[in-house]
């Protein structure tokens, strides 16, 4: 869901003129993946590099354009090292026998993304026995060696880093002291996100970190957050041997970023018939009378207008299916509406909907035409056994005649 979101967001400002740099870092070391690893008696970089060719794998199933950088953390070591350091030259961080700790005291303003204060949120907080930090909201920054761990040289000693560091240090690598958008799902607005504001403005003194936050609601499967901590898990893999990748796009396009999305079966057919509606109209023939009188224009400062409120996608996916209708208006009245349909087509591109048929090759498209062209003929002649033989086999293929006023146009069964 979050790829999705922010690849829809990444095509629709460049579309928009802008240029966009876009990052997204692997966390390729921390304590699941060497639990893990450990466990198969495989190395953590083996296990970390499977699943990010893995990830490869789903978002180019789902047409997700690839970022500009893909950093990992291991490959990143030094920069987290002189983050430390200048955090602790600054009075912001302090080592214990166990690592090295963000001191969240003193930060005036900590807790700012997540509107509270240090009070409130040490009313969850809680201390370990034998815990060495100096407040219980105090996160770590580099964790010292434990036993069969990969590990790194450092001021403090061998050890590797902790998972907040690492976002602050590969942003700042890449994208400076002010990132225009930052975001994920809002289970990372704490602690995550707001650490990595914390350490980073206290490194570099710079205000803010992050100009826009964009965190998109979470998917839910029944009434429970889908994750693998439960068990709960619909894969990628899984749905699209059922379904498109334009379906599941449209699934999770069709309600607003910032609210909690219910996968079901039932809610990715809806949108499957919903993509096939589109790509029905981009298959559309017409022009016996002339061009269509559609203004697509129109459709596209709607299109503009939804995008550019919060992201409303699903506000912009009713202006792509306002423009089918009228498209499919005209085309069935012998107008020609190639104009339209290539700003139907531009917009769903913007979306990242390809409208590509994933159930009829393509290539068997100029023989369907063929022989939609022979069974008109065959009609022209009277002979309707033969005629009605074609519709039948091809109806048997999924594929769905429609005798129309200017010819016949086929379809793939919904």
């Amino acid at each position: 869901m979050s790829y999705i979101i922010f690849d829809t967001l990444r095509r629709y400002l460049r579309f928009s003129g802008y240029s966009v740099k876009y990052v997204q870092n692997f966390t390729d070391i921390d304590d699941k993946i060497i639990e893990r690893a450990n466990k198969l008696g495989r190395t953590q970089q083996e296990l970390a590099d499977e699943y990010i060719a893995g990830y490869f794998g789903d978002m180019d199933a789902l047409n997700i354009q690839r970022g500009d950088v893909y950093p990992k953390a291991t490959e990143e070591i030094p920069k987290m090292i002189e983050v430390i350091e200048g955090l602790m030259d600054k009075g912001y961080a302090y080592q214990t026998g166990d690592g090295v700790y963000f001191r969240v005291r003193n930060d005036d303003d900590y807790g700012k993304l997540s509107h509270q204060s240090l009070d409130s949120l040490m009313a969850g907080a809680r201390v370990e026995v034998g815990d060495e930090k100096e407040h219980a909201l105090d996160f770590v920054l580099w964790k010292a060696a434990k036993p069969g761990e990969p590990r790194w040289e450092s001021p403090w000693g061998v050890g590797r880093p902790g998972w907040h560091i690492e976002c602050t240090a590969m942003a700042l690598k890449y994208l400076g002291e002010t990132l225009d958008i930052h975001g994920g799902g809002q289970d990372l607005i704490f602690p995550h996100h707001e650490n990595e504001i914390a350490q980073s403005e206290s490194f570099t003194g710079v205000t803010p970190f992050v100009r826009f936050w964009l965190h998109n609601g979470l998917v839910q499967l029944g009434e429970e957050k889908m994750s693998k901590s439960l068990g709960n898990l619909v894969t990628v893999k899984e749905v699209l041997e059922q379904h498109s990748a334009d379906a599941l796009r449209l699934f999770v396009l069709s309600s607003h970023y910032r609210s909690p999305l219910t996968y079901t079966d039932e809610g990715v057919d809806a949108a499957e018939k919903g993509v096939e509606r589109l790509r029905q109209t981009l298959r559309a023939k017409g022009g016996k009378f002339g061009d269509a009188d559609i203004d697509e224009e129109i459709y596209g400062q709607r299109f503009a207008t939804a995008m550019d409120d919060d992201l409303n996608t699903s506000q912009a996916i009713a202006a792509l299916f306002d423009l089918a209708r009228e498209i499919n208006r005209y085309s069935t009245n012998g107008f020609s509406v190639e104009g339209a349909q290539h700003k139907l087509s531009e917009l769903a591109g913007i979306l990242g909907l390809s409208l590509e048929d994933s159930s009829t090759d393509i290539s068997a498209a100029p023989f369907i035409d063929l022989l939609v062209s022979i069974r008109s003929e065959l009609r022209k002649k009277k002979q309707w056994e033969l005629a009605d033989k074609i519709r039948t086999s091809l109806s048997d293929l999924s594929i769905v005649l429609e005798d129309i006023p200017d010819g016949t146009e086929w379809r793939r069964k919904l």
